[in-house]
C-alpha cells in the first residue's frame, strides 16, 4: 500500500478578497444653534428698538398701536408703519442704513448694523420665517463657520447695493433701509450655487433648482409690489450665489477620507473635489474681489479719497 497522494496546495487569496465593500461612513449629526441665535438676536434687538422708540413720548397713548397694554414698548400708528414697528427717525438713530450718513456722515458701520434691525413685527416675522426655511438646512450641512461668513458677507453685498442704488428706487421720502432681507435672499442664492457646485451628490436636481429660482422671483416681485429696497435683495442674491461656490462645497459623490479606509484596502480613491468644483471657485472668488472691490470705490469715490491723500501715498 502506497500512502495517498498529499492533497493539492492553494495559496489563500491576499487580504482585500476578504475586505467588505469600501462604504462611505456615516455623517455626522450637526444641531443648528446659529439660526435659533440670530433669531433671538433679531427679536432682542426689536424689542430694544421699540423701548427707544417710546410712542406715548411722541404722540398720546391712545394714539399709539396697543398703547394701553405696551405703554412704552407700543407701535406707532398704522398710517405711520404698515409694518407695526418705530418711526423711521428712531431707526436712523439706532443704525438704519442711510447712504448721506454711510458717506458723508463718516459711518461705514452702518452696512453691517442695519441687518440686524427690522422696521415693524411684520418684517421680523417674515424675515425670521424665510430665514428658518432657508438657513437651517445650510448650517446642518455646512457648519457655523461657512454659514457665518456667507450671511454676513451676503448682508454685506446687499446694503452696498442698497446704497448704491442699483434698482432706481425714490429716495425723496428720506427711507431708511433695515432688515435681514440681503443676507437672506443670500442665502437663497448659496442654496442654488450650492446645487449646482454638488452635482453629483442629489438626486431630483432639475425640480429643486426650478423651485429656489421661482422661490427668488417671487420674493424680489413681493419686494417690487410692495416698494421695498430690491437693490438690498439682488445684492444679497447676487453676492450670496457667488459665495455658494466658494464656501459651500462638499466632497463629491464616492469620496472617503483615508482615514476611513482600512489599511488593507488597496483601491483607487476618488477625489475629494472634481475639476468644476475648483474651477467655479476659483471664477467666483474673482467676481466677488472684482464686486466688492468696485462697489466699495463707487460708494466711498476713491479718485476724491486720493486727491486728499500726501503725495507720497499717492505714487505709492
Amino acid at each position: 500500500m502506497y500512502p495517498p497522494p498529499p492533497a493539492p496546495y492553494y495559496a489563500p487569496p491576499p487580504p482585500a478578497y476578504y475586505a467588505p465593500p469600501l462604504m462611505p461612513p456615516p455623517p455626522k449629526r450637526y444641531s443648528p444653534w446659529l439660526v435659533p441665535l440670530i433669531f433671538l438676536v433679531n427679536l432682542g434687538l426689536f424689542i430694544w428698538i421699540m423701548y427707544e422708540n417710546n410712542c406715548p413720548s411722541r404722540i398720546s397713548k391712545d394714539q399709539c398701536m396697543l398703547g394701553q397694554y405696551l405703554d412704552r414698548f407700543s407701535f406707532q400708528p398704522w398710517k405711520d408703519n404698515r409694518m407695526v414697528g418705530p418711526t423711521p427717525e428712531t431707526l436712523q438713530r439706532l443704525g438704519g442704513l442711510d447712504r448721506k450718513l454711510v458717506v458723508d456722515g463718516g459711518e461705514p458701520w452702518r452696512l453691517l448694523s442695519s441687518m440686524w434691525l427690522h422696521a415693524g413685527l411684520i418684517h421680523l416675522f417674515a424675515n425670521m420665517l424665510s430665514l428658518d426655511f432657508v438657513g437651517l438646512r445650510l448650517e446642518r450641512d455646512f457648519g457655523f463657520y461657512r454659514f457665518v461668513f456667507v450671511y454676513v458677507l451676503a448682508g454685506l453685498g446687499g446694503n452696498l447695493a442698497s446704497c448704491l442704488n442699483i434698482i432706481k428706487h425714490d429716495w425723496s421720502s428720506k427711507t431708511i433701509s433695515v432688515g435681514a432681507s440681503g443676507a437672506i435672499f443670500g442665502l437663497l442664492g448659496a442654496s442654488l450655487s450650492e446645487l449646482i457646485t454638488n452635482w453629483t451628490v442629489y438626486d431630483d436636481k432639475c425640480s429643486t433648482i426650478m423651485i429656489l429660482i421661482l422661490n427668488a422671483a417671487l420674493n424680489l416681485a413681493i419686494g417690487f409690489l410692495l416698494k421695498m429696497d430690491n437693490s438690498g435683495h439682488v445684492g444679497g442674491l447676487v453676492a450670496g450665489f457667488f459665495l455658494g461656490f466658494v464656501l459651500f462645497v462638499k466632497p463629491q459623490f464616492g469620496y472617503v477620507s483615508s482615514k476611513y479606509i482600512p489599511s488593507y484596502h488597496q483601491v483607487k480613491r476618488t477625489p475629494r473635489h472634481n475639476f468644476c468644483q475648483y474651477f467655479l471657485g476659483l471664477v467666483a472668488l474673482a467676481v466677488l474681489v472684482i464686486l466688492y472691490g468696485v462697489g466699495f470705490g463707487k460708494l466711498f469715490n476713491i479718485k476724491e479719497i486720493k486727491e486728499h491723500l500726501p503725495d507720497s501715498v499717492k505714487n505709492y
